[in-house]
């Protein structure tokens, strides 16, 4: 089993969705694959604009919802066939029903608590995975699964301390019992304890990929991103950059420490205990 991760970037709008389909069809001919996504290019920031702007009793989030609103309404009219849309529109609308209410709620208590902010900042891989999930059956055979299901985690809500011995249980007990060739889960987003929503931080899509690597035991880790690999500097800064071809599991969190944004320093740490690619 083989997990891919696509970053924003990756699922921006329904061109490169199609593209990103056309992988994981690919991929999963040769073996089953777990497909992490995020949300839509720029989604997350979106969302926590609209929550600040509520918070400070501005009515400019009403705007702010209505944009994001519309964006995804676009995305499922230009992946999914008309007499498909409906149920994905009712999923869609009732998603952002319960985003206006979290907002009307900032708006009357002038209030954003951690614990808002990651239900806000939800909102984006939830809507990106399941809209994804459904044009993916357009072409393939594939389920959507909430890895709030499966990935347990503190309560520090925007950047939560992963349970791993209770999420590495709970995906064994799930793909042991499900043969699908393509799993899509949304990234970022965990479950505490107690069931309520938390969040991996930002760039968590890329840990909640390594995160179900390691609980799998994935012959690999594939993440996909509009950089063509880790280069010897940012290479939109430093002309001169060159791809890296091979490096290890140390070199390549010693990087993302320092700065290179290509990869998310926790990720690296479930996957190097497997020493999985």
């Amino acid at each position: 089993m083989k997990v891919l991760k696509f970053g924003g970037s990756s699922v921006a709008n329904s061109k490169n969705i199609e593209k990103v389909l056309n992988i994981v069809a690919n991929s999963s001919a040769e073996q089953s694959v777990v497909v992490v996504v995020s949300a839509f290019g720029k989604t997350t920031n979106a969302l926590i604009k609209g929550a600040t702007l509520a918070a400070q009793k501005n009515e400019e989030y009403l705007k702010v919802l209505k944009e994001l609103e519309n964006h995804h309404f676009r995305v499922v009219k230009e992946l999914i066939p008309i007499k498909n849309q409906t149920p994905v529109n009712s999923r869609v609308k009732q998603l952002f029903n319960q985003l206006e209410t979290i907002y009307e709620g900032c708006f009357l208590l002038r209030e954003l608590s951690p614990k808002t902010l990651a239900k806000v900042s939800s909102f984006g891989e939830l809507l990106s995975s399941y809209i994804i999930a459904k044009a993916a059956n357009e072409k393939f055979a594939s389920v959507y699964k909430d890895s709030r299901e499966l990935i347990v985690a503190s309560d520090n809500y925007n950047n939560a301390i992963v349970d791993f011995p209770a999420t590495f249980n709970n995906c064994d007990e799930y793909f042991s019992n499900h043969e699908q060739k393509v799993t899509i889960v949304p990234g970022f987003v965990a479950r505490t304890v107690h069931g309520k929503t938390t969040t991996l931080g930002r760039g968590g899509s890329d840990f909640t990929a390594s995160i179900l690597a390691a609980a799998l035991n994935a012959t690999e880790l594939q993440i996909w991103t509009d950089v063509s690999g880790m280069f010897t500097a940012n290479p939109s800064i430093v002309k001169q950059a060159s791809v890296i071809d091979h490096i290890s599991y140390h070199e390549a969190m010693e990087l993302s420490h320092f700065g290179a944004k290509v990869i998310y320093p926790p990720t690296i740490q479930p996957v190097l205990r497997k020493e999985i690619p």
